[in-house]
């Protein structure tokens, strides 16, 4: 809500009061804390009992303009306000009224507040609201335990997912909060006959509905480690110098997606093939949300096309398989690697050439011996930086295979780089002898193979998401 509106509203006291009255008798309650702290906000205070100030002498009214109401109300107090309009209509409300929703170039705030209101009941589905309450609760309990910190991992694990539900739940209660307040301005402005201010706020509902997009896309992404930047392999199937080149422009279309995203992109290890392409790569992709985006890209890519490496001409199948890992922040790590475990090799790096290549064993490989997992870098310039990368993906993946262990569903993080052929494709890119790109999880498909190869995969990430979330929820 803007300043503007809300200066325009205080310009007839006895009304405004009147619409945010039950507001403010919720900082009178004995069992809600008041509030000391405004993160956000207009506040207004009383320092004589004359005017129409008097009625709020010595309390304070705060418009929380898009924040939760209360920054430090505890997440049970938050979840039990349901925010109302002065006249009783809830978010819920909005819902079974049905309003019609109509284009946003409409000026019609029933329509805007709908579209919302459906936004909001939207991303209370996909976070799995109640489930997401009595866990909070749960939580909650194990955080008032005076032996929480004995176990320092454990004890932060349980803080961090804490901290990140309670943000969740602020989100949704501060839109709820928001849409009631614009609402409530939109009917004071009519009953006063003020048509600025009834514009301005139908204004501003219209950029809430527009912003609140954002949150549903957000609301797809609530997996723990979604947040979290992450590492893209790539490895070619069987089938020799097409699988290769067709693993190469795997290779680069997540590249060039990473990059329309603002994601930094780092190649940490690459094997390239003898003719074209190449046999394994390692991408490190640097952003909010990148893990949770590409984590939808896990299995075998396949593709089919005349093969520019046959004379004759014919139709090749080829695959490249694709897994994605998190990569954890410090101290969020689930396994300790032991130094005793590792095995470290050094060998002379490859590639195109230079002052440096094959000159000196900068190249590292690093095997962790209980499990077997290897990781390897050859792209920094010096032997420790080779060495810090590798560690960095071994790190990852054995976090990876230990998630993957603790929940029992492996499928859920990674599949398996050897499920590389027919019966194990995720998606088909057919160039010949027509022309799409088709998900066979969930028939999602484009007629445009080029601009999908040149990173335009967004489509695709956001239908696997809905699709996994749908059937979460219907579970």
């Amino acid at each position: 809500m803007s300043s503007t509106i809300l200066r325009r509203a205080c310009r007839k006291p006895y009304t405004i009061l009147s619409r945010y009255q039950s507001i403010s008798t919720l900082f009178q309650s004995p069992s809600i804390p008041k509030p000391q702290n405004h993160v956000s906000g207009f506040e207004f205070q009383s320092n004589n009992a004359s005017g129409w100030f008097s009625s709020v002498s010595n309390k304070r009214l705060t418009f929380s303009c898009g924040s939760s109401l209360n920054n430090t109300l505890s997440f049970s107090t938050q979840a039990a306000v349901v925010p109302s309009t002065a006249d009783g209509l809830t978010v819920d409300g909005i819902v079974a009224n049905q309003w019609t929703i109509l284009d946003e170039s409409e000026s019609d705030w029933k329509s805007h507040a709908s579209a919302i209101a459906q936004s909001i009941r939207l991303i209370k589905k996909r976070l799995q609201w109640e489930k997401l309450k009595v866990r909070l609760e749960m939580l909650s309990i194990h955080m008032e335990k005076p032996d929480l910190w004995d176990d320092p991992v454990n004890a932060g694990r349980i803080s961090r997912e804490y901290g990140s539900l309670v943000g969740k739940m602020k989100t949704v209660n501060s839109l709820e909060q928001e849409l009631i307040e614009h609402i409530d301005m939109i009917k004071l402005a009519h009953e006063e006959d003020d048509p600025e201010l009834e514009s301005e706020s139908v204004k501003a509902l219209l950029r809430m509905r527009q912003s609140v997009k954002e949150k549903e896309l957000e609301a797809l992404l609530a997996g723990e480690h979604d947040l979290c930047s992450c590492y893209i392999e790539v490895q070619a199937g069987a089938g020799g110098t097409e699988s290769m080149d067709w693993a190469g422009m795997v290779m680069q279309m997540y590249k060039m997606w990473a990059q329309r995203h603002g994601y930094g992109v780092t190649v940490v290890d690459e094997m390239r093939g003898e003719i074209a392409g190449i046999k394994r790569a390692t991408l490190r992709v640097d952003g909010e949300y990148a893990y949770g985006y590409a984590k939808a890209e896990v299995g075998a890519h396949r593709l089919v096309r005349i093969s520019p490496f046959d004379s004759a001409k014919r139709r090749h199948t080829s695959f490249a398989a694709v897994a994605v890992t998190p990569i954890l922040g410090d101290g969020s790590h689930h396994v300790q690697i032991s130094e005793s475990d590792l095995r470290i090799e050094r060998y002379r790096s490859g590639g195109a050439g230079g002052q440096h290549a094959n000159v000196t064993d900068s190249a590292v490989r690093i095997t962790h011996i209980p499990t077997g997992i290897t990781a390897a870098c050859q792209n920094e310039r010096s032997q420790h930086q080779n060495k810090a990368s590798a560690m960095a993906v071994l790190q990852s993946r054995l976090d990876q295979r230990e998630m993957a262990r603790q929940a029992q569903m492996n499928a859920q993080y990674t599949q398996s780089l050897t499920d590389n052929s027919w019966g194990n494709q995720i998606r088909s890119y057919v160039l010949h002898p027509y022309r799409m790109v088709k998900d066979l999880r969930t028939n999602f498909e484009v007629s445009d193979p080029d601009s999908v190869l040149e990173g335009e995969i967004d489509d695709f990430i956001l239908s696997f998401l809905t699709d996994s979330m749908d059937k979460e929820n219907e579970a």
